[in-house]
């Protein structure tokens, strides 16, 4: 594949990856393959290699002799990505706390300090944007590609139920985050990953709540819902 071929795949990767995360394909929506190409400018061929990468990643799925679906919304997947995600991250805020020098953990702390500890009048995705960005941040001081990898898949596949999370967790967000920095500057690792933990991990209630005010969001956006 040309460079320029390979561009636009990753041009419609990127493009369509977003539309997935946010939910703007409705869950289970069947995907017009021309109308998708139309709308992104691009030929039919690149349109489906990138879709194919989705599958493989998981935000669509594929069914045979139906084609390309708009992934579910569905509270126990969700519940397994959010297991998945205190798995990975208690790993790589370990790695971290051994790893990383303390430059490294004063710019952490330096970052949690000029986005917070106020919302400064940010809406929900953009604060769910930094505070992905606060975690990649610990997972970069970890050093492990792969973890980050990870790490950026799942984060990119529950950023719409963090959207909804966020608005009730914000006031306690900093703060957390403020105990997972000590720790790291600490270097102890046990208790980074206990903070860690307790930060992000998620009961099913809370979950199933999500995604039923997810649902709402989706179906009837003039009922309150923005």
């Amino acid at each position: 594949m040309s460079d320029t071929s390979r561009s636009s795949v990753d041009r419609i990767h990127a493009a369509v990856k977003t539309m997935a995360a946010g939910f703007r394909l409705k869950p289970g929506e069947r995907i017009n393959e021309g109308a998708l190409a139309r709308e992104l400018g691009a030929s039919r061929t690149p349109v489906r290699e990138a879709l194919n990468r989705l599958v493989a990643e998981g935000y669509l799925t594929f069914r045979t002799g139906q084609g390309f679906f708009c992934r579910a919304l569905n509270p126990e997947e969700i519940l397994d990505l959010y297991e998945a995600r205190v798995a990975i991250e208690t790993a790589t805020v370990r790695f971290a706390a051994n790893r990383a020098d303390p430059a490294g953990t004063d710019a952490l702390g330096q970052f949690l300090n000029d986005t917070g500890p106020d919302d400064g009048g940010r809406d929900a995705p953009e604060l769910v944007a930094l505070d992905e960005e606060f975690h990649m941040r610990i997972a970069a001081l970890a050093g492990n590609q792969e973890l980050i990898r990870l790490l950026d898949n799942i984060n990119g596949r529950i950023r719409f139920v963090r959207w909804i999370d966020m608005e009730a967790r914000r006031p306690y967000t900093q703060s957390e985050h403020a105990e997972i920095v000590a720790a790291l500057a600490d270097r102890d690792p046990d208790a980074a990953a206990h903070v860690m933990a307790r930060h992000i991990a998620r009961r099913r209630e809370e979950i199933v709540a999500a995604v039923k005010e997810g649902f709402a969001r989706l179906y009837v956006p003039n009922e309150g819902h923005s």
